[in-house]
């Protein structure tokens, strides 16, 4: 798992069954240091259940552990999910650079979210 921003969405008309149904996030990792699978993964295009926005901190989960999120255990086309977004967190030393920047774009996916 890592922690990552959303920076984008994802469309597409044509796409795998097991897709269907389920939102397309585009996921930057906060620390591209960390290796969440092989080196420069990010961004990463994560299936999304729970309606996380873009600006928005979330945790992404990969392989197995991704697919049982969403509710399978077998082979489907994806390959990261977005398993939790973030309230707020207590990194000691994390660069400035992993807060929140935009805290009206942020509400507004909130209230958007909330109102689903």
């Amino acid at each position: 798992m890592f922690l990552g921003r959303v920076v984008g969405e994802v469309w597409a008309t044509k796409k795998a069954a097991d897709l269907c149904g389920l939102r397309l996030l585009v996921v930057e990792a906060l620390d591209e240091r960390r290796e969440p699978g092989a080196p420069k993964v990010t961004p990463v295009v994560a299936a999304d259940p729970l309606g996380a926005g873009v600006g928005e901190h979330v945790v992404v989960a990969f392989g197995k552990a991704a697919r049982v999120a969403l509710g399978g255990d077998g082979d489907y086309a994806f390959e990261a999910a977005i398993v939790g977004i973030v309230d707020d967190f207590d990194i000691p030393g994390a660069p400035e650079t992993w807060r929140m920047d935009d805290v009206k774009a942020i509400a507004a996916a909130r209230a958007a979210r909330g109102a689903r």
